[in-house]
């Protein structure tokens, strides 16, 4: 089997850190960006496989040329894998987070992912191979309260993804919304940020989801080891799917809403439908 090189954004902790040691350990070149300088050594040690440790803050205007020149200087151009991990989740009512938190999680989770993936097309483009995925979320499918903005910004990289998959289709390079349901990572935890402020209206919404999510932090059915090793195998199949969910939970909600979103066309089907030009 011949090494394939990865890159893996948001590697300091679950699915990208699980996923940059699995990949290792079946003898793949990974690239394996973090935030923290202090966080390389831990990471390399990961794996006896060959894990290159990377800071990286994917909203830096020079991320994307930082990428562009580690694959030529290390990989002589050759970068067969980009999973774009790094993100996280902002939780409280739209109302409630403040303009710069809304950019800044924009930033991370839609325009970081944007330049990871113009880092690595012209490779990709040169060899006609690669694979892209985008570990979006039910939430990229599903809105929920208290989560708005959250959601915002993993609808954009569905979307993203999802046109992207047909620009490059005829290039032989493939793309995959990666979808998780509730996973037992720190997303919910110290990687998450909560809207310091709060309005009572609403306490039954938003308020009470978030409260959910922070209950269940540290005891969610996903198995991030299980994932991992479905992102991995995903990338194995010729014809993988633009879409993956990842858990119960996750195909659950995606069903019961196509259900909802069904009914909802036709009951109003009558409204909408004749908005045409008369032939």
């Amino acid at each position: 089997m011949k090494a394939k090189v990865w890159i893996i954004t948001g590697c300091s902790r679950g699915f990208g850190r699980e996923l940059a040691k699995l990949v290792a350990d079946k003898g793949h070149r990974v690239i394996a960006t973090v935030r923290k300088e202090a966080e390389i050594s831990a990471l390399e040690a990961l794996s006896e496989g060959d894990i290159k440790g990377c800071v990286l803050d994917v909203t830096e205007k020079e991320a994307e040329k930082r990428i562009n020149r580690l694959i030529k200087r290390f990989f002589d151009g050759q970068i067969d894998v980009l999973v774009n991990n790094a993100g996280y989740g902002s939780i409280g009512a739209i109302e409630e987070i403040n303009d710069e938190e809304i950019k800044r999680q924009f930033a991370v989770n839609v325009f970081g992912s944007i330049s990871m993936i113009k880092a690595v097309l012209p490779f990709m483009r040169a060899r006609k191979t690669g694979h892209i995925l985008n570990i979006t979320s039910i939430a990229g499918l599903n809105g929920f309260p208290g989560i708005g903005i959250y959601n915002g910004s993993k609808f954009a990289l569905e979307g993203i993804g999802e046109a992207l998959a047909q620009e490059v289709e005829h290039l032989g390079i493939k793309v995959t919304n990666v979808e998780p349901g509730p996973f037992r990572t720190d997303w919910a935890g110290t990687s998450a940020t909560y809207a310091p402020r709060r309005i009572s209206d609403y306490t039954e919404t938003a308020g009470k989801n978030a409260k959910a999510i922070q209950k269940v932090s540290g005891n969610q059915i996903g198995d991030p080891i299980k994932a991992v090793q479905a992102m991995y195998t995903l990338t194995q199949l010729k014809h993988p799917p633009v879409h993956l969910p990842l858990g119960r939970p996750a195909y659950n909600r995606i069903r019961l809403k196509l259900e909802a979103f069904h009914a909802e066309i036709d009951q109003y089907e009558y409204l909408g439908l004749p908005t045409d030009y008369s032939e």
